[in-house]
């Protein structure tokens, strides 16, 4: 069943964001069913204000009058979700609710996938494909975000650095 949740998205009531995120997660603790409904989140984003000439973080909703449910659809779940106060709708088009797809949980950060890398910088690293492929190096610069890699060659007596994709590349053990 794991395999069939998905994400989805509830508009509420503006305000009552965080309270229903709640509501929802009491309420699968108590039915235990959180195999059916796994996850839930209102997505924040932090923005900088100036306020008096002095700078702070401040954390505000991304998309108000929202919730992003990850949950297996059936009438259920449906029916628990919708039953939650503060609750208008599932968003989709008449009453059937549209899971959003891989591509729009990627764009909004839903999800995060853990990478675990073997190598760190300042390692020595084997290049194991395209033109610099085979050709040892040191690890100068890890970028998580781009999924790049920086990794310094020694070619003809001068250090290169060379971009790299992280799958490119293996720790020398």
């Amino acid at each position: 069943m794991a395999e069939d949740a998905k994400w989805y998205v509830i508009h509420t009531y503006s305000g009552y964001e965080n309270k229903v995120a709640s509501n929802i997660e009491k309420t699968v603790q108590s039915r235990k069913i959180q195999n059916l409904i796994q996850e839930v989140k209102v997505p924040t984003e932090t923005v900088i204000e100036i306020k008096d000439n002095k700078e702070r973080k401040v954390e505000r909703k991304a998309y108000p009058g929202y919730v992003l449910v990850k949950m297996v659809l059936s009438n259920k779940t449906w029916h628990i979700v919708k039953s939650i106060r503060g609750v208008n709708c599932f968003v989709g088009y008449s009453a059937k609710p549209v899971p959003l797809t891989p591509e729009e949980v990627k764009n909004l950060g839903v999800e995060r996938r853990e990478i675990r890398l073997s190598y760190n910088v300042g390692e020595s690293v084997r290049i194991l494909e395209g033109p610099l492929a085979n050709m040892v190096g040191k690890v100068s610069e890890i970028n998580i975000d781009t999924k790049t890699v920086k990794v310094v060659v020694s070619m003809f007596g001068r250090e290169t650095p060379a971009n790299l994709k992280l799958g490119q590349i293996e720790p020398i053990m």
